[in-house]
C-alpha cells in the first residue's frame, strides 16, 4: 500500500494463519472465486480459506459523501460486524465465529471493506419454515423467541431481523441450533416490551408461529405472553405487502 491508498487488516487471534488469504481477497473476488451465496447491495461468497470454509462478505463501494463519511468519522460495515459477532459470542448468543475484517481506503476516502467468518453449521434460513415441513419447527420458533430475548435484556437489538439472517438446524441429539448472522447494523440501548416486540416486526409469521415466538420471548423476560402476541401481530401487520402466513 503507498500513502495515499491504506489497508486496515484485523485477524482474530484464532485465525492469525488466514492473514495472507484476507489480504488476497480483492484479488480473489476480482476472478470470481468461491460460490456467490447472494448477491445484492453487497456480495456474499462461500471460500475454503486452508482448513476453514468461510464466508466472505464483501460490501459495495458507497455514493461519493458516505466515503468520506466511512474514511473519516464512522467505522467500516466490515469491522462493525467483526466487532458485534466478538460481543455476541461473548454474551452466548449464537453467530458464525469471527475471522477478520478488512478495510481499503484512497487517501482520506473509504473505498471497500470486507468481513470474514466462518461458514455457519446451521443448514436452513427462517424463510425456509413456510416452503419446507419441519417437524421441529415449534423448537425453532421457541429458540428464536429466547435467542431474541436474550439479545434485548443485553440492550441489543438486530436492524435486519429478517427471514434470510436467522439460520437454524437440529442437531443429532434433537437440539436447536441458531446463528444469526449479517450484524453490521445494531440497535445498541434498552428495549422494553413494545420496543422488544416491534424487532420481529419483519419475520413473516402465521398467528401460531407468533404465538410461539410471543411465549418463548415473554418467558424468558418476565412479560405478558398474551400482550407480547398480540403487539407482535400488531407490529407485523404494518408492514408493506405482508400477507398473513406469507411473505
Amino acid at each position: 500500500m503507498t500513502l495515499l491508498n491504506h489497508c486496515t487488516l484485523v485477524v482474530h487471534p484464532d485465525f492469525a494463519d488466514l492473514a495472507p488469504f484476507v489480504r488476497s481477497l480483492p484479488e480473489r473476488f476480482a476472478r470470481g472465486e468461491g460460490e456467490v451465496i447472494h448477491q445484492g447491495r453487497n456480495e456474499l461468497r462461500l471460500m475454503q480459506a486452508g482448513t476453514h470454509r468461510v464466508v466472505v462478505k464483501s460490501f459495495r463501494r458507497p455514493n461519493v459523501v458516505n466515503r468520506w463519511v466511512y474514511g473519516t468519522l464512522r467505522p467500516s460495515k466490515a469491522r462493525r460486524s467483526y466487532d458485534n459477532a466478538l460481543l455476541l459470542r461473548r454474551l452466548g448468543i449464537p453467530t458464525p465465529a469471527p475471522v477478520a475484517y478488512m478495510t481499503l481506503r484512497r487517501g482520506l476516502a473509504f473505498d471497500r471493506s470486507y468481513y470474514v467468518s466462518l461458514a455457519s453449521r446451521c443448514p436452513h434460513r427462517y424463510e425456509e419454515l413456510f416452503t419446507r415441513q419441519f417437524a421441529c419447527m415449534d423448537d425453532v420458533l421457541d429458540a428464536i423467541g429466547r435467542m431474541t430475548a436474550l439479545l434485548h435484556e443485553n440492550g441489543l437489538a438486530h436492524k435486519d431481523y429478517g427471514r434470510a439472517n436467522i439460520l437454524f438446524g437440529q442437531a443429532p441429539d434433537g437440539s436447536i441450533e441458531l446463528d444469526l448472522v449479517d450484524l453490521n447494523r445494531m440497535h445498541h440501548g434498552p428495549l422494553g416490551m413494545k420496543a422488544g416486540c416491534k424487532n420481529f416486526e419483519r419475520l413473516p409469521a402465521t398467528p401460531h408461529m407468533h404465538r410461539v415466538m410471543a411465549e418463548a420471548y415473554a418467558r424468558a423476560r418476565g412479560f405478558d405472553p398474551e400482550a407480547c402476541y398480540r403487539l407482535m401481530a400488531a407490529y407485523r401487520s404494518t408492514q408493506p405487502g405482508k400477507i398473513d402466513g406469507r411473505y
